[in-house]
């Protein structure tokens, strides 16, 4: 399931039934924009952690923000449709602003879940504690997809593009 996270109306009774379940709601976000195995990683972790994983997806927008212009490389219908195949994730939520805040704040996990670098005091960490939640951090592999085109360009370039 793909929703944008301005539509509550579509996603929030999911997120809702799942509470009323007893389902333990993880989440965790990103650009995702060549998906390598530190984002599996990321995602398997992170499913470990509860019963559901909303994964909070930067749209294009936002991700022309915060990185770069020229990014990202795949389109946030395309990114999406990849992560939705990925069998961890249960609910995919694309949002516009360049911080993950308003989708922390909106869904309130019970666990959110990003990689080490962040550390416990990520800004995300105040709205999850304010209502009882945990952060739960992920060891990072070193992949990234700065290094995947990198390494694309470096080969594009020694064989003569």
């Amino acid at each position: 399931m793909i929703f944008h996270l301005d539509h509550k109306e579509q996603w929030e009774p999911v997120v809702r039934q799942w509470r009323n379940e007893g389902q333990t709601i993880v989440t965790t976000n990103g650009t995702f924009d060549i998906i390598h195995v530190g984002h599996v990683k990321l995602l398997r972790e992170a499913r470990a952690q509860g019963d559901k994983l909303v994964l909070g997806l930067n749209s294009d927008i936002s991700v022309k923000q915060y990185k770069s212009v020229n990014r990202p490389i795949v389109p946030q219908e395309e990114r999406a449709a990849m992560l939705e195949a990925i069998r961890y994730v249960d609910l995919i939520l694309i949002f516009d602003e360049p911080e993950s805040l308003r989708f922390v704040r909106e869904v309130r996990p019970d666990v959110h879940v990003k990689d080490s670098s962040y550390g416990y005091n990520l800004i995300e960490a105040p709205i999850v504690r304010e209502y009882g939640g945990r952060i739960h951090l992920v060891e990072k592999t070193g992949h990234s997809t700065t290094n995947i085109i990198e390494k694309v360009l470096e080969v594009y370039r020694k064989e003569g593009g």
